[in-house]
């Protein structure tokens, strides 16, 4: 009887422990996945896509950031009714957070498959903002170049940290 109870132990070790390495090799291939970028899609349609692409440029410039979470707002192409409705509704969104004020620490990513349509959803939430009501908040934009100084001059009166990340 205690050979046998000691044999379930031994198999019962044996067990967790190549358990425990297969747990290990599993997380280490899905922090290898993680880390591989995630290409820029080509289609404005490919919303999946377009997700994951702009998720990973917000991980990537979260530094600075002091609250648990950022506000990542993605903006649709805008071309389908459904796609303005739901701009509209974040528009409304960001206009009543701008409304409120944001607490310093955190962090506003704006972003979207059209660059020119999100700044536009930008510049339109921003253009009442109080001047200096945004120290120490983070508004991040991530579009192109051609709308950077659009969206910066309405988002830097507002004394948030603004940073423009290229698509």
């Amino acid at each position: 009887m205690r050979k046998f109870v000691l044999i379930a132990a031994i198999a019962l070790t044996a067990g967790l422990a190549l358990g425990g390495c297969s747990k290990g090799q599993d997380q280490d291939q899905q922090a290898a996945q993680q880390a591989q970028a995630v290409a820029k899609p080509t289609s404005i349609a490919d919303a999946k896509g377009w997700n994951a692409y702009l998720g990973q440029l917000v991980q990537k410039n979260l530094q600075g950031m002091a609250a648990q979470a950022p506000y990542p707002y993605l903006v649709t192409p805008g071309q389908t009714a459904d796609d303005k409705a739901q701009n509209d509704r974040q528009l409304q969104n960001v206009q009543d957070a701008v409304a409120r004020g944001v607490l310093p620490g955190n962090l506003m990513a704006f972003a979207g498959p059209v660059s020119a349509t999100t700044a536009d959803l930008v510049v339109a939430a921003f253009k009442d903002a109080k001047p200096g009501t945004f120290k120490d908040v983070i508004v991040v934009f991530i579009g192109d170049k051609a709308d950077e100084q659009r969206v910066a001059g309405v988002v830097n009166p507002t004394g948030a940290t603004f940073r423009f990340v290229q698509m």
